[in-house]
């Protein structure tokens, strides 16, 4: 871009439009996503506003449809995992001590074609026959023979927000390997930085399967194709293995930038460093590398041989080792610390529990005769809410508490932060826990109608998610009187009460300030 763009009355939007630097590209994506998280929010509250009754009142049941694929596609792409990728870009490059991400210029287009994709996704709401409402796995036929014609424009919206995974991740990638300070190894980097660099080759190596699988429903749609139709030789069940197979590890996408954010918190208000660094990476990458031979799991139900559903059984049951691992790290972490309770550790700790109880149900849903009383029940919404909001969410809430005083140099207001997480955690709790109740009791999800035996636990999942809902309108006050009007402060002193806290604290790194890279005798340096 040529001087002229930073002179002038337009330098206040083009310093965001032509913007190279990771700090401004990881705060575009912080606000956008939040932007999507309130909007897929909007949508959740819509469900639950019908389902606080039996019978059908707001809606049409096309409409409540619509809102169930929206709010998933919303959540996950437009609100987890951009606020984790907002993060990658302000932390990375300060944890390893570069000066920026790799290739800024793709980094800008990166965030700018997502803003385009979201409003194209939105808009299919106020097309012919509404958005797609197959719900947020679309699976076909329902998504291609039956679908309307918004059909079209909700796919190329899926490409773009996958064009955007991808160079996002080949960055994160590109700069965690040729940018790192000397001295600061592999073994060195921050816990955030591993769990960020193998979820980059994770989204390398599904999206284009998303994207092949959006691209085959667009031939069916537009160009006689059959890969999803059986009287042309296809077959639906072919979809799911293809979107599974994406599905899966995409689920551990979400969640392994979550688990660097703990790694990197825990240890911080337990004032010592993470135990059991290097099992944590190691963890890591076999959650990463077992995530590819799971995704039949979601599958157990289409009539697969006794022997595959076997296979992915156990495969599943594995991952629950690594996880525990984790989870015993950070248990032992806290254990015999010097302890206290911020908010960042509030989060951080209803993480530890909530995410736990979502792995044991994930550990009843991976038994595969036992599935088929619990597939397509609230009880697998109950189990994924429990890891995306109480894991993903939560830990993301952390991180901002965390990190915001680094990133504008002022305090957020301790007390109200304190009020959201508990607000957030009795909403969550009343949304989500009476779920694997009626779950268990055969209540079909992605249906805007119930049996009379329901209603109560419906009611008060309704009442919670309003209270969760209202909750991160609290969070949105704190954040912005923080820019504002926060009370200022410098890198020492940043947690009142909580002397010698430092910014990166959570591996062995020969360091001990957030932005310092080690010293290294210049004469022993390699350029």
């Amino acid at each position: 871009m040529g001087e002229h763009h930073h002179h002038g009355p337009a330098k206040g939007l083009t310093r965001w439009l032509f913007t190279t630097n990771h700090k401004d590209i990881g705060t575009m994506y912080l606000w956008f996503s939040f932007a999507m998280f309130i909007l897929g929010g909007s949508f959740a509250m819509i469900i639950r506003a019908e389902l606080f009754q039996p019978g059908l009142q707001l809606v049409k049941p096309e409409f409540f449809n619509q809102m169930t694929t929206l709010h998933g596609l919303v959540m996950v792409f437009g609100a987890i995992m951009p606020s984790f990728v907002g993060l990658a870009n302000w932390l990375i490059p300060m944890m390893i001590g570069a000066p920026d991400m790799a290739l800024p210029r793709m980094n800008n287009w990166s965030f700018w074609i997502l803003p385009p994709a979201f409003l194209l996704l939105a808009s299919t709401l106020f097309m012919e026959g509404g958005a797609p409402a197959a719900g947020w796995t679309f699976y076909a036929p329902l998504s291609t023979t039956y679908a309307g014609p918004s059909v079209t424009y909700f796919i190329f919206a899926i490409h773009v927000l996958g064009l955007s995974s991808i160079m996002g991740s080949i960055n994160i990638i590109a700069t965690v390997m040729n940018l790192r300070a000397p001295g600061m190894t592999y073994m060195k980097m921050p816990l955030f930085v591993w769990t960020w660099l193998i979820t980059a080759f994770l989204l390398v190596a599904v999206m284009p399967v998303l994207a092949g699988c959006v691209t085959m429903m667009l031939m069916d749609v537009h160009f006689g194709t059959s890969f999803f139709s059986a009287a042309g030789g296809g077959d639906p069940v072919l979809f799911q293995h293809i979107f599974w197979f994406f599905g899966h590890p995409e689920v551990y996408i979400i969640i392994l930038p979550a688990f660097g954010v703990v790694s990197q918190i825990i240890p911080a208000f337990s004032r010592k460093p993470l135990f059991g660094y290097d099992s944590m990476v190691y963890a890591t990458a076999s959650i990463a590398f077992l995530s590819f031979i799971v995704w039949a799991h979601h599958m157990y139900t289409v009539g697969m041989p006794v022997a595959g559903e076997l296979f992915f059984m156990y495969a599943t049951m594995l991952i629950a080792v690594p996880t525990g691992v984790k989870v015993f790290n950070w248990v032992t972490t806290m254990w015999r610390g010097s302890l206290s309770f911020e908010t960042p550790m509030l989060f951080c700790v209803g993480f530890l529990i909530l995410f736990t109880i979502g792995g044991f149900t994930g550990l009843m849903l991976s038994i595969a005769p036992a599935d088929f009383q619990y597939h397509d029940t609230y009880f697998v919404v109950a189990h994924f809410h429990y890891v995306m909001v109480a894991g993903a969410v939560f830990s993301m809430s952390a991180a901002v508490y965390f990190w915001l005083p680094k990133w504008c140099g002022r305090m957020y207001n301790e007390t109200m932060g304190k009020t959201h997480f508990w607000i957030s955690f009795v909403g969550f709790n009343l949304t989500f826990f009476p779920q694997h109740f009626v779950g268990l009791a055969g209540m079909p999800r992605r249906i805007p109608d119930y049996a009379l035996q329901f209603a109560d636990f419906n009611m008060m999942s309704s009442v919670g998610a309003f209270i969760y809902g209202l909750s991160q309108i609290l969070f949105l006050y704190n954040v912005i009187a923080t820019i504002v009007a926060g009370k200022k402060v410098s890198d020492p002193k940043v947690w009142d009460g909580a002397e010698g806290l430092e910014w990166t604290v959570a591996t062995p790194a020969p360091y001990h300030t957030f932005e310092t890279p080690p010293k290294i005798d210049p004469a022993h340096a390699h350029s």
